[in-house]
């Protein structure tokens, strides 16, 4: 009887340390998920400003999820309403009271000083993203047609064999960068690519042409996404290509 009254004590207790054991193991397990309120939401294009200035956002032909799942509305949102407004608002510090201030963006690229890295780093990020915004659509993908798709495969020997040119760019370009299908000034297409925010048109190119296609290869383009797989979002960018853009940029070269 005696051992029973001792054992007793020791029972509750190892019941009391079972007990909590099993709550604090419930208690972790039962996180409740976020709520539909508690999910961050995304803005909407419209609502991004440049401040006052020579240059303004180009226009963001859909809407930030209208992408996806080739690239995600926060990637979009991020890329358009952080990196590219802050291109724009750079690029009209660096110009005001300049000769350049009241240029073409182009005509900023051709004249600009290399040497002056502000200058070359915002005015070609502003022109890369105003070009890569209109190059993609949420119905896209496919091949081009007429005059651009009889002048790729003059220059290319077909469709297939551009392509497999600019995804080989726009894979081994080190670094940040930009990949380009180009109009050169002989008249031929040309696949190339430049680092960080060069382009074709800028006196330092290797390259020199006139954009047609442009993609964007820096991490932030794609990093949340597709993380260190950037030849999936190549991959994935051939879906979402606006080639009826792409056609009418060529035809406006051609026809100059």
């Amino acid at each position: 009887m005696k051992k029973l009254y001792f054992l007793i004590p020791v029972i509750l207790l190892l019941i009391g340390i079972i007990s909590c054991n099993k709550k604090k193991f419930t208690e972790v397990v039962e996180v409740p998920l976020p709520t539909t309120e508690e999910k961050v939401l995304t803005g909407i294009p419209e609502d991004v400003k440049a401040n006052e200035g020579s240059f303004q956002l180009e226009k963001l032909p859909y809407g930030y999820n209208a992408l996806a799942p080739n690239i995600s509305a926060t990637t979009l949102e991020i890329h358009y309403s952080k990196h590219y407004l802050t291109y724009t608002n750079n690029l009209n510090k660096a110009i005001l009271g300049t000769p350049l201030e009241n240029l073409t963006i182009e005509e900023v690229l051709s004249k600009l000083d290399p040497n002056d890295p502000t200058l070359r780093n915002n005015a070609g990020g502003f022109y890369n993203h105003s070009l890569y915004w209109k190059c993609m659509t949420p119905k896209g993908g496919g091949q081009p047609s007429n005059a651009l798709a009889e002048a790729i495969t003059r220059d290319f020997g077909s469709f297939e064999n551009f392509t497999t040119a600019f995804k080989v760019e726009a894979t081994k370009q080190f670094g940040s960068g930009w990949a380009w299908l180009i109009l050169d000034k002989s008249g031929k297409l040309q696949v190339t690519s430049t680092p960080n925010q060069d382009n074709p048109l800028m006196r330092n190119a290797v390259v020199p042409g006139t954009p047609i296609l442009a993609l964007d290869v820096w991490e932030h383009a794609y990093y949340l996404d597709y993380q260190y797989r950037r030849k999936n979002y190549i991959d994935a960018f051939f879906n979402v290509i606006n080639w009826k853009k792409i056609e009418e940029n060529y035809d406006a070269v051609t026809k100059k």
